[in-house]
């Protein structure tokens, strides 16, 4: 009786959280993943034009506009999708320029494959006579990517590549063996896309002469299948009685690979040429890009242990490499620092961005390989590389400097002096430069602060406002928003962990509120950022619930030893750092210390589930999302850079692993997982309930058919954070 009445106290405390007093509007799960009322506008689709002068964005989907840079004042409409009624598309999914801005290629009606690879309607506009045509009568297809010279096209079709001869209409097929689940030409394999963080593997040379890409074998990997559910609706056809079976390659922790291979096909000559890669098929290439030098191709050649990275330079009539550049590190090479690596217009020098210091850096090299400057230098990471500008010898890059909760942009000369920033603002800043660096579109938020897009010159002088989300701001004062705070403390281990805090409507603090805890927490990520997000805490500070955030060891922005402590141990101290934050919060007045929730999604589920069973003394309850259950489960490119192979780690992979420790488990648990999900597969899932079975551990699960690793499409969202909601109101 005692237990039945204080559940009924709990639920009148955490309804009783907005006062009858309070005018505001109370935000709702309607609000926030229905009708997107908190959802800030920006500027899109932003390109800059080769005079360095224009840019364009594209509107709605539905025009490419173009505008000068000095005024920020629009020019001309460049392209306006109505104005076609033969083309297939109604709304535009994204466009590119060719190097000499005479043609444009746009896209829409994208059919996902996986998380960056689509399919899509592809069409050529050429800007001068304003015809538009199909770049291929047998659309959909991949990657459609015009020559520089605008006189070529070259995509992707069932796996293999074809090029289009625009001024003659020719289609010729460069590659004859590519096949589902077996060979792909130009694109990536799932493991490669997924976790290399790319989906094109072709490229053209600056002179269109030639077209380089990438072979994937994946014959030898294993394969991993998921059942897809057809439905009844709209009538009992016998085959969506049975269900579809699909299979695809994926290659779990310790298996084997695709055999990569890099290639150059020339057009002159119609000849296709193999490069020389190694003999060692059991390794990485992540990236092909072509130099200055339109004969020389760098192609970056990862061990498999991904602590070893060579930059190698080859022929384009020959297929022969040389080594220009290796690096090692004692734990990992970084895969986000792939896409800094930039050829300089002199032929004679590259950049990169390192750690080699321990912290995330910007470097000067010859094409010889020998290091000529560390441009950037500090406790601090440089967090993106916006370009050179090699008329002035200036770099233009992001950083965390002044804190890791936020971002600056920079600018510094190759001395290494005249640092400035160029962020007007404190918070989250990002820029985007026009060709000559001459201007940059800077897009800024804070955590209590709508986007603001402004128009600004190199030295950061403000030109134009171009969206400050005035409307929005408005609109948050007639609701009941809270402003989200920012703390830190010290752990038993001494280390200084950042986070932010939400505090309920109407606080008061001699009452004891309950807790939510979001985090994510894999590695290198963030959640805990001074920028604007307005999602379900909210609602749960509406409904009575503290709501808090803290990234732990592991995470981003405060240097490689900070960020790589977790290598061969994945969630031992991350943990261990969410149960320290736990404790924290439960000594602070005004927390119910007894109704402390973790939840997470992806990494941050497999964290909520080592909370409730490891940490199952601080943690009254989970939500976990989509968790990895045991690494075992998981694809070997991600899970090896952190972990290396099973085979050699075997205590690493099971000592952390939640499915190890069901038997600690206590409290309440929420487990959902969709069953199309190609990323964390369902069986994370499903082997964690039957090992809670055999515990005889009593707790709750849900599944959302067909539904991917993001779980959403139609009303699927609203349900998902329902049930969330319902489960916290239910259990604290």
């Amino acid at each position: 009786m005692k237990q039945v009445l204080t559940f009924i106290l709990s639920i009148l405390f955490i309804s009783s959280g907005f006062s009858q007093n309070d005018t505001r509007q109370k935000i709702t799960l309607d609000d926030v993943m229905r009708n997107y009322t908190f959802y800030p506008n920006s500027v899109y689709g932003i390109r800059s034009m080769n005079d360095g002068e224009h840019y364009t964005t594209l509107e709605n989907g539905a025009s490419i506009e173009k505008f000068d840079y000095k005024t920020g004042n629009k020019i001309s409409n460049i392209f306006e999708v109505n104005k076609f009624s033969g083309i297939k598309i109604k709304n535009i999914a994204d466009y590119e320029f060719s190097q000499t801005e005479e043609k444009l290629i746009i896209w829409g009606n994208k059919t996902p494959i996986y998380r960056r690879s689509f399919t899509a309607d592809y069409y050529i506009y050429d800007i001068k006579t304003e015809k538009i045509n199909p770049v291929s009568v047998n659309m959909p297809v991949q990657l459609a990517t015009l020559s520089p010279d605008g006189k070529f096209v070259a995509f992707v079709r069932t796996n293999n590549i074809y090029v289009t001869d625009l001024q003659t209409g020719n289609e010729i097929q460069i590659t004859f063996d590519g096949e589902k689940n077996k060979v792909i030409y130009g694109a990536p394999d799932w493991v490669y896309e997924e976790e290399f963080e790319f989906s094109k593997a072709l490229a053209w040379s600056n002179d269109s002469k030639s077209l380089a890409f990438m072979r994937f074998d994946e014959n030898d990997v294993p394969e991993f299948g998921m059942t897809i559910f057809k439905g009844l609706a709209p009538a009992l056809e016998k085959n969506k009685l049975y269900p579809e079976y699909r299979v695809w390659k994926y290659p779990k922790a310790g298996d084997g690979n695709s055999i990569v291979s890099v290639h150059i096909y020339n057009i002159e000559n119609q000849k296709t040429i193999k490069t020389d890669v190694g003999n060692e098929i059991d390794q990485y290439i992540p990236r092909i890009q072509w130099t200055q030098n339109t004969e020389k191709l760098s192609i970056l050649r990862l061990n498999r242990l991904q602590n070893k990275l060579e930059i190698l330079l080859a022929d384009a009539k020959t297929g022969e490499t040389n080594i220009i550049y290796t690096e090692e590190n004692k734990y990992y090479i970084d895969e986000t620092l792939f896409d800094y690596i930039t050829f300089l217009n002199d032929g004679e020098h590259f950049i990169l961005v390192s750690e080699k210091d321990g912290f995330t850096h910007i470097y000067l090299y010859n094409i010889k390989g020998q290091e000529i400057k560390q441009i950037t230098k500090g406790n601090f990471d440089v967090t993106n590389l916006y370009g050179y500008d090699e008329k002035n010898k200036v770099f233009y890059y992001q950083a965390a400097e002044i804190s890791p909760l936020q971002r600056e942009v920079y600018s510094i000369k190759i001395s290494g002096k005249d640092k400035k920033n160029l962020s007007a603002k404190t918070g989250t800043n990002s820029a985007d430069f026009s060709k000559t660096f001459k201007y940059f579109i800077n897009e800024f938020s804070n955590a209590n602060t709508p986007t603001i897009v402004t128009l600004n010159d190199a030295n950061g002088k403000e030109i134009k406002v171009l969206e400050n989300n005035t409307e929005l701001s408005e609109r948050l004062k007639k609701y009941a928003y809270q402003e989200k705070s920012f703390f830190k403390f010290k752990t038993e281990q001494n280390v200084e962990l950042n986070g932010w805090i939400i505090k309920p409507i109407n606080f008061d603090a001699t009452k004891k509120y309950p807790v939510l805890m979001t985090q994510y927490s894999g590695p290198n990520s963030q959640s805990a950022t001074d920028d604007f997000q307005v999602g379900w805490e909210q609602v749960l500070a509406n409904e009575g619930f503290i709501v808090v955030c803290v990234d732990g060891r592991g995470t981003a922005a405060r240097g490689e030893e900070f960020r790589k402590i977790t290598y061969l141990q994945l969630g031992k101290y991350e943990i261990e750092d969410q149960i320290e934050t736990a404790k924290y919060l439960g000594s602070l007045a005004y927390v119910d210390k007894e109704h402390v929730t973790i939840w997470g999604w992806s990494y941050g589920g497999f964290m909520a589930l080592l909370g409730i069973t490891k940490g199952a003394d601080y943690f009254s309850s989970a939500i976990a999302v989509a968790p990895v259950t045991n690494w075992r489960y998981y694809d070997n490119i991600y899970t090896e850079r952190f972990m290396r192979t099973p085979q050699e780690n075997p205590n690493g992979y099971d000592d952390n692993s939640p499915i190890n420790h069901v038997k600690k488990f206590k409290g309440k648990l929420l487990l959902v997982h969709g069953t199309a999900d190609d990323n964390v597969h369902w069986q994370n899932s499903a082997e964690f309930v039957e090992a809670m079975v055999q515990e005889d551990k009593q707790f709750q699960t849900f599944y959302y058919t067909n539904r991917n690793h993001g779980i959403y499409g139609g009303k699927t969202r609203l349900h998902l954070y329902t049930m969330f909601l319902n489960f916290l109101k239910e259990n604290n």
